[in-house]
């Protein structure tokens, strides 16, 4: 009975990080139009960047945020439409803050 009130109260674990991660997915989706306007040249560049953000010390969480939009638009690109990616943005979000 405890369970479930505190579970109702606070709800569960489950759902407070999904409310957590709702944060990074509507970061990710405000930088869409500004990635739209990349050409193939400065989406290859992108990753050169990023590889380059990582070896001067940054973390994975410091890039998290452009990564989902990096790849939407080379998935858009290469298969001609724009692919969601809601879930595999959660899916980034949660492997970085809580690795095995």
């Amino acid at each position: 009975m405890l369970a479930t009130l505190a579970r109702k109260l606070f709800g569960t674990t489950n759902s407070r990080v999904i409310k957590g991660l709702g944060r990074d997915v509507a970061a990710i989706n405000a930088l869409e139009p500004e990635w739209q306007r990349l050409s193939d040249e400065a989406l290859k560049a992108k990753t050169e960047e990023f590889k380059a953000r990582l070896g001067d010390g940054q973390g994975l969480d410091d890039i998290l945020v452009d990564l989902p939009p990096c790849a939407r638009r080379r998935s858009a690109r290469w298969a001609s439409g724009r692919s969601t990616c809601s879930s595999w943005a959660a899916w980034c979000c949660t492997r970085a803050r809580f690795p095995k």
